[in-house]
């Protein structure tokens, strides 16, 4: 499923192919999406992208033009929503996917198309849309106010919860999901299944480390000039970063497992952070190649690695113990699978060939003429069989 820093790349993937382009005419739906349609048709208008959290927004953007009557047509926003396997995709018209359910034609010719492509079809959009209220603020790009945000709800029920539930509650997390949680938790060596207020209740309101986060945010997608005020400030953060990493290699080796700050909204900014400055989960259509997000992988999906499902279902990968919150019943469960295939590797392939011989002999009960056909193995006609019953002739010789 993509998470929040997929859909930020989403949003610079359109604001990259689309930079210049002019887009002309309606917005089309396909037949099968049960989505609504996008009333919305220009002769001349462009498009940009923003994100936040787990969504984001296209800026339908008319030109105007020079003639009296001028364009009709208002901006519109339209707000995206990914499901399990939506992406953006920017074609010719020849070339349009299979599952694209929503389309933006240019002006050009031969003409080219962005579409939003979803083979599962469980994204959704909404036309002249806004940012839900009920998700909080992006905490890649809002760290300030997504940190005060959650430390002071802590009272709500929502934190109850294990950690690693109340990670994925976008009320308070918006762009957590599930490769992520997996990841936070693991760089600190935190038990998933754990009362989420014990772990979030001792953090400061403020980070010291703000400073440093906001000059990494302005960097991001934006076209900056170097003045000699701000390249003294980038070399000044630069240092103190190249500080922190040199301390944490030495508590390291020193044994001292606290070196990575404990700070767990720390890391649910600068972890996603990461998988932006390395270009996400396989986002990008044309790259075949995710080495480098596999590489990047601690403990989601990595061999050696522990896994349960919460009290909602979702598979949680974790190492080590999973916490005094864990359900044990589906653990036991689950982990009675996992035993049973790895004493036999061979039990699908059993399962298979017992399968296909049972087919084959009710196949053969039922008709075997078309068996021994299959099989090369002629049958004899009635004719046959009844020439061969026959009793050989008696021949009299006649010897006078």
């Amino acid at each position: 499923m993509p998470e929040g820093p997929e859909l930020h790349l989403a949003s610079l993937f359109v604001n990259r192919v689309c930079e210049g382009v002019v887009f002309t005419g309606p917005v089309t739906k396909s037949v099968v999406s049960k989505s609504c349609d996008v009333a919305f048709n220009c002769e001349a208008y462009r498009i940009r992208a923003a994100s936040r959290g787990k969504e984001v927004k296209l800026m339908l953007t008319p030109i105007k033009s020079d003639d009296k009557k001028g364009n009709t047509e208002r901006q519109m926003d339209v707000v995206f929503r990914f499901g399990m396997s939506g992406y953006f995709r920017f074609t010719s018209e020849d070339e349009l996917p299979k599952h694209a359910h929503l389309c933006f034609f240019s002006n050009e010719k031969p003409c080219r198309v962005l579409s939003f492509v979803d083979t599962r079809r469980f994204g959704s959009w909404e036309p002249n849309g806004n940012w839900q209220p009920d998700r909080g603020p992006c905490l890649m790009f809002e760290y300030k106010s997504f940190r005060q945000n959650v430390l002071s709800n802590l009272s709500n029920r929502a934190f109850d919860r294990p950690i690693c539930e109340a990670l994925l509650n976008q009320k308070y997390f918006n762009g957590i999901g599930n490769y992520l949680r997996a990841e936070i938790l693991f760089r600190l060596k935190m038990q998933p299944f754990v009362q989420a207020r014990t772990v979030l209740e001792g953090l400061e309101l403020e980070d010291q480390a703000a400073d440093d986060i906001t000059v990494k945010e302005e960097l991001v997608d934006k076209k900056v000039k170097l003045t000699h005020s701000l390249i003294i400030k980038i070399w000044q953060n630069l240092r103190l970063l190249m500080l922190q990493r040199l301390f944490s290699k030495t508590s390291d080796r020193a044994g001292n497992n606290k070196a990575q700050s404990a700070d767990l909204l720390r890391l649910c900014h600068t972890v996603p952070l990461e998988v932006v400055n390395m270009g996400g989960k396989g986002y990008d259509p044309q790259k075949a190649d995710h080495s480098d997000f596999e590489a990047w992988l601690q403990c989601y999906y990595v061999a050696g690695m522990k896994s349960t499902r919460d009290h909602n279902g979702r598979t949680m990968w974790f190492s080590g113990d999973p916490g005094p919150m864990v359900p044990k019943e589906r653990k036991s469960r689950k982990a009675k699978k996992r035993a049973k295939k790895e004493d036999d590797h061979n039990h699908t392939v059993k399962k298979k060939v017992q399968t296909l011989g049972l087919c084959m002999f009710i196949l053969a009960c039922a008709d075997i003429k078309f068996v021994s056909r299959l099989l090369q193995f002629p049958l004899k006609t009635k004719r046959q069989k009844r020439q061969s019953n026959r009793k050989p002739k008696k021949v009299r010789l006649d010897l006078g």
